[in-house]
This record gives structure tokens, C-alpha cells and sequence, in this order.
């Protein structure tokens, strides 16, 4: 069963701000500057997020919009888009 938690994942609905990310993070088919976050580790996802949150990371948005969700937030929205393909 753990085999397909994965694909669960995939087809399961997007937890809270997680759709809002496609509105920059193209497929990965996509020609485009901003990076592919689909099928990214979550924890490294988490991490760079988290990078945002505290100012070690420069942005131009990401830091404004990760600080409107909680580590729990941040954590559903990295796992479900790590399962993405």
C-alpha cells in the first residue's frame, strides 16, 4: 500500500494554497525562469520555503506569500506537490 501513497497523493485534492503555486510553477514542460516545484523532495521544498519565511533567500514574492501559512500549511502544500509528476 505504501507503494501507491504516492499516486493517493497525486489524484487526491490540493490541500489549502497549494493550487495557488501553478500560477508561476509551470510543469515541468514548461519554458520558463521560475523553477518546476513539481516532483521536488518535500523537504527540500520545506526547507526553501522556510528559507523565504526567515530572509535567507531572496525574493521578490515568496517571502510575502509563505508568511501567510503555517508550518503545518507549508508542510501539506510540499508533500502534496512532491507528488505530483
Amino acid at each position: 500500500m505504501l507503494a501507491l501513497a504516492p499516486l493517493l497523493l497525486c489524484a487526491a485534492a490540493p490541500p489549502p494554497g497549494a493550487s495557488s503555486c501553478s500560477g508561476c510553477h509551470a510543469p515541468a514542460s514548461a519554458k520558463t525562469d521560475v523553477p518546476v516545484i513539481a516532483g521536488q523532495p518535500a523537504d527540500h521544498l520545506v526547507a526553501l520555503l522556510e528559507e523565504f519565511r526567515n530572509g535567507t533567500r531572496p525574493a521578490t514574492v515568496m517571502n510575502r506569500i509563505v508568511k501567510g501559512f503555517t508550518p503545518e500549511q507549508v508542510q501539506a502544500i510540499a508533500v502534496w506537490w512532491a507528488a505530483q509528476p
